[in-house]
């Protein structure tokens, strides 16, 4: 009895056994057939944001991307992105978001096409040149027009236009990074950093702070390793005690008008520009930089460009909201931002982009005045963020092109004094090219560099050596202190 139980035993595990390896090929198929689909929705999707008939567009090995992200379905709201995989090796490279300021300005229209993209806009708006510095070098570049109202991003909801500030935009962008993930998921687990100048001096800790925070829910991690800024706006105060000091220590004002602005002026108040005397000052100061451009003392103007001449109007609302006034020229080429306009302007650019079908034209400007007059909420300081940012151990790079007076190397000396780091690495120059292209510091938590000739938009005026900051940062490594 035993002996036939036994035998029984053994049939039935062969038979087991046979079922298992039969049905092991089709768990197997579903799989591949289920991850095939998987992968295949997503390439479909992001095929529908391939780039492929760029006018004027010069030919790379590359691929990129650009398009609309919902990041509210309620008020019909979409952010433009602009997206370049790195131009090599692009699976192992990290991801990098760029974000411009303003607030109002483009990121696509500054960023990506005059300063670190691989297609940089040619004269009258034509068409592109190649950047041989492009920063997808070295990693894959997200530019974003952001918030809403910038550049190509839009709402159908006016009232959106209400609450725009800082903490809008912070939650717009982290909407449109998690939504973005999901048309291009290889890079959801990317080493992720974020990037930008001028009024993103904000708006990139924000979003750092916004990521850092809600990293602790595992399903909506995203891999942040730290951010890097240029020139950016830090903390008002501070922006606005090295700008007046900057004007004069580069002859812009005279003595007498910087002793006033001393004895008057307490940006550290609140109620600052009830001050006559204070406010008579700065608008000396802004007066003798009209005859020059703020963001770059010593290139020429754009003196074809009209816009220059009512800027009076501009310099008003920069001084009474105390917020980055939007870049009108700047650069080698001081008419570039109206290059620029005039290629997004063009029908067949924005079908290429998929803004439009080429026929119903959206207007394209480099920076919305409304938005930036209309701007309901900014932090007067993101050094707390800093601090919170440096404990967290996210790694933090600022630098300064050294020519530029709307955030001069002054103001953000000052800033980044009154964190009261410890120095761990004293100022001493740094080379690129066997040449100082400027001078740091390290600092525990945090680099400072300039550059040396450079105005407000570095990577212009500094291109190759702009890229090898940008790699130094990316790999943590010090700055070349030796020819």
């Amino acid at each position: 009895m035993d002996f036939v139980n036994g035998a029984l035993f053994m049939v039935l595990k062969l038979v087991l056994i046979v079922l298992i390896l039969l049905y092991m090929p089709l768990v197997e198929s579903s799989r591949h057939i289920i991850s095939t689909s998987l992968r295949d929705d997503s390439k479909v999707a992001q095929n529908d944001h391939l780039v492929t008939d760029l006018p004027g567009q010069p030919a790379v090995d590359f691929s990129h991307y650009a398009g609309y992200v919902s990041v509210s379905e309620q008020n019909e709201r979409a952010l433009f992105y602009w997206f370049y995989e790195a131009s090599s090796q692009s699976d192992e490279k990290p991801l990098v978001l760029w974000l411009n300021g303003g607030p109002g300005c483009s990121s696509v229209g500054y960023g990506a096409t005059q300063e670190i993209g691989p297609f940089l806009v040619d004269t009258n708006g034509h068409g592109l040149t190649f950047n041989p510095f492009a920063w997808n070098k070295e990693a894959n570049m997200l530019f974003l027009e952001s918030p809403v109202g910038v550049g190509f991003s839009y709402t159908l909801n006016s009232s959106d236009f209400v609450n725009l500030g800082d903490d809008f935009t912070a939650n717009d962008s982290y909407e449109f990074l998690h939504k973005w993930f999901l048309k291009f998921p290889s890079y959801r687990n990317r080493t992720f950093y974020i990037a930008g100048e001028s009024y993103a001096g904000k708006y990139v800790p924000e979003l750092a702070e916004l990521i850092h925070d809600r990293n602790k829910y595992p399903s909506l991690y995203i891999d942040l390793k730290g951010i890097l800024m240029g020139n950016p706006e830090t903390s008002d105060s501070d922006d606005w005690r090295g700008l007046v000091d900057y004007a004069w220590s580069h002859a812009v004002v005279s003595d007498e008008t910087h002793k006033i602005i001393g004895q008057t002026c307490d940006f550290d108040s609140d109620d600052t520009w009830s001050n006559v005397e204070c406010s008579q000052g700065v608008d000396e100061v802004l007066k003798q930089y009209k005859e020059i451009d703020i963001y770059s003392l010593y290139t020429s103007l754009c003196i074809a460009n009209s816009t220059h001449n009512s800027s009076s109007s501009m310099e008003v609302m920069f001084k009474t909201t105390s917020k980055m006034m939007p870049r009108i020229m700047g650069g080698y080429d001081p008419c570039l931002d109206d290059y620029a306009r005039t290629y997004y302007n063009r029908p067949d650019v924005q079908k290429a982009l998929h803004v439009s079908d080429g026929v119903l034209l959206k207007n394209w400007s480099i920076c919305n005045l409304t938005l930036f007059s209309n701007w309901a909420d900014s932090k007067p300081s993101v050094l707390p963020i800093y601090k919170k940012l440096i404990d967290a151990g996210l790694r933090i790079w600022v630098y300064s092109g050294d020519t530029d007076g709307r955030v001069p190397v002054l103001s953000t000396r000052y800033s980044l004094n009154a964190l009261g780091l410890p120095i761990t690495k004293p100022w001493r120059p740094w080379y690129h090219e066997r040449q100082v292209s400027g001078w740091y510091q390290e600092y525990k938590g945090l680099t400072f560099a300039t550059f040396r000739g450079a105005g407000h938009a570095v990577p212009i005026f500094k291109p190759s050596s702009s890229l090898a900051l940008f790699t130094y940062f990316l790999q943590s490594q010090s700055l070349p202190s030796a020819r």
